[in-house]
């Protein structure tokens, strides 16, 4: 089928690919994913100045009219709510009378109210408990801890370019691993992997550019994405490195050119854990120019946890290629 859509020529979104290899008789991928190679672009990353800036969770998932959202990072337990009109407040998420969780407090009107003996905090300082900075930026939620970071505190995150606001279909997944962060960013790091390990979601995978350096620090990939039997959807993406937790991938040629997949590791544990966990949470923002895309995001609540699921299962695999990475540095037998 063919016509022309505002002087274009139409083309489907799928593709039919032709029968190829195998998984057991793919081009081998062992020698072009070099060690040294994936550990340099993982220096770099790591160097990179963050702000003392986390990733908490969605945007979504912390309600005006809702409850406290509570989560630990770093070792520091923290807790977020929203006020009565909307605001953002974060703090630290123990009570300062007598140490009560407070994610599991109530808010009233706007106010955090303790369920053990009534406090109420409105975000302001009271009693040595002391706001964080936080940041929403539409799709995610951070916090900046300065005590975890160590690093020269921003006033606001690295928060990846994005299609525009309100373009896009945007869901978020978090999944929990017992690794560090940088073994995260480390699998993202290695794009060779995809068609070996997630070989039910990816096909035909080239690296078409490595990184040379700091200028030119870009792994771009020729791969495509498969939907079912043969129909699979093709498209280049670039993967960079814009802060030290932070991997994006965004399509920049083919079907949802622009969209993106930010994945975000957060520790849990504080820093020298016997048992580190790290969160890893992964925002897919995907757009589209075609006309019909505007039925995918009036369908936005449906698709939204079939866009989880998806990365659900992918996040199954690159946890344990992360807790595997971690296990074999915390014994010395990392083979890089």
């Amino acid at each position: 089928m063919s016509g022309r859509r505002g002087g274009a020529r139409w083309t489907p979104p799928l593709r039919r690919r032709r029968s190829g290899p195998d998984w057991a008789t793919q081009t081998p991928t062992w020698r072009q994913a070099r060690p040294a190679l994936i550990a340099e672009a993982l220096k770099r990353a790591s160097a990179r100045p963050s702000g003392n800036w986390f990733v908490v969770g969605a945007s979504r998932g912390i309600r005006a009219a809702g409850g406290p959202y509570g989560r630990t990072v770093g070792g520091t337990e923290v807790v977020l709510w929203r006020s009565d009109t909307g605001e953002l407040r974060a703090g630290p998420g123990v009570c300062p009378h007598l140490g009560a969780p407070l994610r599991d407090s109530r808010v009233v009107c706007g106010t955090l109210v303790c369920h053990w003996h009534g406090l109420a905090l409105d975000g302001s300082p009271y009693a040595g408990w002391q706001p964080f900075p936080v940041h929403d930026d539409g799709v995610l939620v951070w916090v900046r801890l300065d005590e975890v970071g160590g690093e020269e505190p921003t006033g606001s995150p690295v928060v990846p370019p994005r299609p525009a606001a309100g373009s896009g279909v945007d869901a978020v997944y978090t999944g929990v691993g017992r690794c560090e962060p940088q073994d995260v960013v480390a699998n993202r790091l290695d794009p060779w992997h995809g068609s070996w390990f997630h070989p039910y979601s990816f096909v035909d995978l080239t690296v078409a550019h490595e990184p040379e350096g700091e200028e030119d620090d870009a792994f771009v990939v020729d791969v495509s994405f498969r939907v079912a039997g043969r129909l699979v959807v093709p498209v280049r993406a670039e993967f960079t490195a814009p802060e030290p937790r932070t991997v994006v991938m965004r399509i920049t040629d083919g079907e949802g050119e622009t969209s993106v997949v930010e994945t975000h590791a957060t520790p849990l544990t504080g820093a020298g854990a016997e048992r580190p966990r790290t969160a890893v949470v992964e925002a897919v923002v995907a757009a589209s120019g075609r006309r019909g895309f505007a039925l995918a995001r009036f369908a936005a609540p449906a698709l939204r946890p079939l866009m989880r699921r998806t990365a659900g299962r992918l996040w199954r695999d690159d946890l344990a290629y992360a807790e595997r990475r971690w296990e074999l540095r915390s014994t010395g037998r990392f083979p890089g």
